[in-house]
């Protein structure tokens, strides 16, 4: 398995039209025929030293092999959220990790 993990820092002062703006473009992603498992999240409420919520939403996503992530990375569902939602992010991580 190949899991991709994007963690978003919205600009601070967002619009609530900007965060619905967002929100439904990273759900967009979610009608890529690649993916094996889709999910975003805001930071949960747990509360431990090693756990950092500084972060706005995390988008997990699963594929069957990198090759899978490939054409998840240039598939135009994504290509748009990119284009269409970048101007909201002020930060970007990513993890990336294939199964052991």
């Amino acid at each position: 398995m190949f899991v991709h993990v994007v963690n978003f820092w919205l600009k601070p002062g967002l619009s609530e039209e900007d965060i619905k703006q967002f929100e439904e473009g990273v759900q967009s992603l979610k009608a890529i025929e690649s993916l094996v498992m889709f999910n975003v999240g805001k930071p949960a409420a747990t509360d431990r030293p090693v756990i950092d919520k500084s972060y706005s939403y995390c988008e997990l996503t699963v594929f069957n092999d990198e090759a899978g992530h490939d054409v998840y990375q240039q598939h135009p569902i994504h290509l748009a959220f990119v284009e269409n939602c970048k101007h909201l992010w002020e930060k970007v991580l990513i993890y990336d990790s294939e199964t052991i």
